[in-house]
């Protein structure tokens, strides 16, 4: 049975605040007036005349005492309106307001207000039930059916009011549907926030501290109003409850929108389209969610899209990302990550940003058990190719792109920028190392280009890393090389007839001769990964030895590349100066919190300093992140001088070594840009892509040519400028 309530008229926007809830001395109004952005003397009450006029336009008012308006107020321009509870109405002048073509008179008419302060020059018509809501000036709302806030609104924040139960604790199930990994959500929260809270689980005290953090960084007092922000349109939508709208907004036929905060801005402002249903969750400044999209127990990052029908449910999806047609459920998504297809499903996932999935890729829909799918995680640059299915559980090093196929088993790819593929003719598996660098260069090179320049973000709280070439994809690279001479030296023994029982040193010694010896030679060879798949049947890895080389080049250009860029910032650096400011061990262990790359023992005293109480609020954290920010190009360039020391079996950068290694790097610089401009030419010269054209003239017209592509003009633009820049840093000795 409906639970009903039957009250007195008189009652009607009275009482939102529980008097078991009100501090001594408190009226229901104390908070709504802390909200409200006008001083208590700028409201006077309405004089006999303005009340008639008011009537004799069917205005009715519970009592006309609580209808408070301004000095300059036109009460010609409210109609047929009901008013309960105290409202204040702002300043009503004859004028009309205008957006995309829509031109609305400022007024009232054909609304029930309760308990509202509306602002000044506002336009509001047909709204059929507007409740304790805190209007902006110069804001539109027309044509909603229900706009109201309840005592215990939260707006998408993770926590409970005065007198709730914990059970009415927002919780969002990340990376796993067991919800073993849940957060709570809160306005403000980064993917690195997320990444804490969700990943270190065995850490109980760290656990509580967030939970803790999260509830005392905002209010818990019951009598908070919904607020609408100044020059906002809201027109022809369903229900709004418990909702927070910023400045500038442009919500329009929007089913239901609860339980949210949406962070529009002026300088970013959100857009909700038609269709759109949204619960239990925050939206991020600048993003754009159109056409049927349905999200619950959410975070959008900043200047993100959902569009075309998706669906995002219990997952954080980072800034600057783009979303449509498809499913995403349990997810923990970072920056810079695009999915695009209505046939896409992604779920109990961590993915690290740059990524892309395509059409008919199901990640995580196929059960291997009994109980729920386990868990997946991808490092940056992602890439399920078509139709990719994957069973959970699965771990993928960055830049792994994913040929079509279903993938029979669980599988842990350790190689960087490599091409897995399900080779069903030979019941095996393949894998090639650096696959990226060696047939696609343009898309890698401009896969770190495009992301950076499609950072929209005003406000960004965390310094992401969008280089192909940096330090996580550098310690991943040195570990494929070490993988791949242990092979290698495995394999050579098996060709030889021996036994591939030695220790891993004599094995890597071994495998190193082959990897720098004769390339027939080593074509010759039959490397097998292992530990790649969860199953009997073979993994091989292809060329080998063209992976180890590439590997090596693009270790070498990172480390040339990050120095040349300290000499460039430094200009009275020489070649000592920097050898004695960088100096230091190789730090292999990096983090990728939230898209932002740190040292691994700066993530452990950030945690420590959390669970200890030295970092007690959001804010404080996220400053932390911003001082990790500020040092990680130092922490760079000192991990790319141990790296380039390492590479070239050197102790110090003497001057044979620095010179050695700049001519290196700018050969394989060189290389890049080639490479960038023929695999980009590949495309032009397919004779299948020339097939819908009845002239090269008209495929110009359509495509233009390699030569004239941008980012193929760029990259060479970046190589005269690295050769420039290598030659004054010599000069300087």
């Amino acid at each position: 049975m409906n639970e009903i309530r039957i009250i007195a008229l008189d009652e009607l926007g009275k009482g939102f605040i529980p008097p078991q809830f009100l501090p001594p001395g408190q009226d229901e109004y104390y908070l709504r007036n802390m909200q409200s952005p006008r001083p208590a003397g700028y409201w006077r009450k309405l004089s006999p005349g303005e009340i008639d006029v008011l009537s004799r336009n069917g205005n009715t008012a519970d009592s006309w005492d609580n209808v408070l308006v301004t000095e300059t107020f036109i009460p010609h321009q409210v109609k047929n309106c009901e008013f309960y509870g105290l409202v204040r109405i702002g300043r009503l002048e004859e004028k009309c307001l205008e957006y995309h073509d829509l031109r609305v008179p400022v007024g009232l008419t054909n609304c029930r207000i309760i308990a509202c302060d509306i602002g000044e020059d506002v336009a509001v018509h047909n709204v059929r039930y507007l409740a304790h809501y805190i209007i902006g000036d110069n804001v539109v709302l027309l044509n909603i059916d229900e706009m109201h806030a309840t005592d215990h609104a939260k707006f998408g924040n993770g926590i409970v009011k005065d007198g709730e139960d914990g059970s009415v604790r927002v919780r969002m199930d990340l990376v796993n549907e067991t919800g073993a990994r849940s957060v709570c959500p809160f306005e403000g929260m980064t993917a690195a926030d997320a990444y804490l809270w969700a990943k270190y689980r065995q850490d109980a005290v760290l656990m509580k501290r967030f939970e803790d953090i999260t509830q005392q960084c905002f209010d818990s007092r019951r009598g908070f109003y919904g607020s609408v922000g100044d020059r906002c349109v809201i027109k022809n939508c369903g229900i709004l409850k418990d909702v927070k709208v910023g400045p500038a907004a442009y919500i329009k036929g929007a089913n239901k929108l609860k339980n949210l905060t949406i962070n529009s801005s002026h300088e970013e402002p959100v857009q909700i389209g038609e269709g759109v249903e949204m619960v239990n969750g925050i939206v991020g400044r600048g993003c754009h969610i159109f056409y049927g999209c349905k999200a619950v127990r959410f975070i959008m990052g900043d200047n993100s899209q959902l569009k075309y029908g998706a669906r995002l449910i219990h997952s954080y999806l980072g800034d600057n990302s783009t979303v449509s047609c498809c499913e995403l459920l349990n997810n923990l998504i970072f920056p810079a990550h695009e999915q695009h297809h209505n046939n896409s499903f992604l779920t109990a996932s961590l993915v690290c940003g740059q990524s892309n999935i395509a059409a008919g890729a199901t990640i995580g829909s196929n059960h291997n058990s009994r109980a729920n799918d386990g868990e997946l995680q991808a490092g940056r640059g992602f890439w399920p190719g078509l139709c990719v299915s994957l069973k959970h559980n699965c771990k993928f090093a960055s830049f792994t792109l994913l040929a079509k196929g279903d993938f029979p088993a669980e599988l842990n790819i350790s190689l960087p920028f490599a091409l897995v593929a399900n080779n069903v003719h030979d019941d095996r598996l393949d894998v090639m190392p650096a696959y990226w660098w060696m047939y696609n260069m343009y898309a890698l090179a401009r896969n770190s280009w495009k992301f950076r320049d499609r950072d929209r973000r005003k406000q960004p709280v965390q310094m992401v890393e969008f280089d192909f070439l940096a330090p996580d994809t550098a310690e991943e690279m040195f570990a494929a090389r070490a993988l791949l001479e242990e092979w290698v030296g495995r394999a050579a023994l098996r060709q030889g007839g021996q036994k591939a029982d030695r220790n891993a040193d004599d094995l890597r010694a071994l495998g190193c001769q082959w990897l720098n010896g004769p390339e027939e030679k080593a074509a010759a060879l039959e490397v097998l990964g292992e530990g790649m798949e969860n199953s009997s049947r073979k993994t091989v890895i292809l060329k080998a030895q063209a992976g180890y080389r590439a590997y090596g080049r693009m270790l070498l250009l990172y480390a040339v590349k990050n120095l040349l860029g300290y000499m460039r910032d430094n200009p009275q650096a020489t070649r000592q100066s920097l050898a004695d400011s960088l100096a230091g061990p190789r730090q292999k262990n990096w983090v990728n919190l939230g898209g932002q790359l740190v040292l691994a023992e700066d993530l452990a005293q950030l945690k420590a300093d959390i669970r200890e109480g030295r970092l007690d609020t959001w804010d404080e954290i996220h400053r932390r992140y911003e001082r990790l920010g500020q040092k990680y190009p130092t922490d760079k360039c000192r991990h790319a001088l141990a790296c380039l020391l390492e590479l070239m079996g050197a102790r110090e950068l003497a001057p044979q070594v620095w010179e050695t290694a700049l001519k290196d790097a700018l050969n394989i610089q060189c290389f890049v840009a080639e490479q960038t401009f023929r695999s980009r030419k590949k495309d032009f010269e397919n004779p299948f892509r020339q097939i819908t054209f009845e002239c090269p003239e008209e495929q110009a017209a359509v495509y233009g040519s390699a030569e004239d592509n941008s980012f193929v003009k760029q990259v060479r633009k970046e190589t005269e400028d690295f050769a420039a820049l290598a030659e004054s840093v010599l000069r300087r000795g």
